[in-house]
């Protein structure tokens, strides 16, 4: 690889790293390439990337970058999985990829630059996915205001039943 080949690959690494939001480092223990054709391609699907990339080109670009303290982690023949807008799902589809293959080997990674050891990968993989994360929210916002409705709604309810059945007690022509 020349020098500009080089500097293309860091440059595209800085920018994937500026883009993400969620990184990790796997080592690949001779996964095949059926397989790991199905983990790149479940990865992109859910909106991320996997890159396979020399450690030296990855040092230089994750200098500028919250990912800086990856550079532990960058040892053997590794590959780096990205997330941008869902670093759950990602975590979720990497975490269960490697307990069907142990050819995988998930050796930690870091979320908005905090850093994360397999656990806190593993514990991330745990969590709800945006959509769902998004739906309880949007249940906790409407919540409030079903019961207002409905402490609201219900003496009206009350007294218009009340008022029928008065109606309904005159025109049987009973004096209550």
């Amino acid at each position: 690889m020349n020098r500009q080949e080089k500097e293309t690959v860091v440059s595209e690494l800085q920018d994937t790293f500026g883009r993400a939001s969620l990184a990790v480092v796997a080592t690949n223990k001779g996964l095949s390439v059926g397989d790991a054709t199905l983990l790149r391609r479940s990865i992109r699907e859910a909106g991320g990337e996997m890159r396979v990339a020399k450690h030296s080109l990855t040092r230089l670009a994750v200098v500028e970058t919250r990912f800086v303290d990856l550079t532990k982690l960058l040892e053997g023949p590794q590959g780096l999985v990205f997330g941008f807008d869902d670093p759950v799902g990602i975590a979720k589809i990497l975490v269960e990829f490697a307990e069907e293959h142990p050819k995988i080997e998930i050796n930690g990674g870091a979320l908005e630059g905090q850093v994360l050891q397999t656990k806190g990968v593993e514990s991330l993989a745990k969590m709800p996915d945006l959509p769902t994360l998004q739906s309880r929210i949007a249940r906790q916002v409407m919540s409030p205001a079903s019961r207002l409705l409905g402490q609201t709604t219900g003496p009206a309810t009350r007294l218009a039943g009340a008022i029928a059945a008065r109606v309904a007690q005159l025109e049987e022509g009973g004096e209550g």
